[in-house]
């Protein structure tokens, strides 16, 4: 069984930064990707950042050149640095990695609980 367990978030004001971080444990064998989702009130679940296991990153428009994902490989965890954050960053924010527990397995998706954001103007 895999477990992810999200840290970090909370109320920042509008231009503050927040750090989110999600360590997943559990028999894994190999991370294929790893990723932030964030899903606001009344909108659907949107793919925020993304970083496979060759560390290329991807980023939805809104957030780039404010936000950057990393990951530790040693520790399983991916982070989510927020800097410059604004209000419509608002959202409940999802960890989601996807990955295989044996060889030969085929590749899961597995999320984190959830970590609210909320940025105040």
């Amino acid at each position: 069984q895999v477990q992810l367990v999200q840290s970090g978030g909370g109320l920042v004001q509008a231009g503050g930064s927040l750090r989110l971080s999600c360590a997943a444990s559990g028999s894994i064998f190999s991370i294929n990707a790893m990723g932030w989702y964030r899903q606001a009130p009344g909108k659907q679940r949107e793919l925020v950042a993304s970083i496979i296991s060759d560390g290329s990153t991807a980023y939805t428009d809104s957030v780039k050149g404010r936000f950057t994902i990393s990951r530790d490989n040693a520790k399983n965890t991916v982070y989510l640095q927020m800097n410059s954050l604004k209000p419509e960053d608002t959202a409940v924010y999802y960890c989601k990695i996807i990955a295989t527990m044996e060889p030969r397995d085929l590749a899961h998706d597995y999320w984190g609980q959830g970590t609210q954001v909320t940025v105040s103007s």
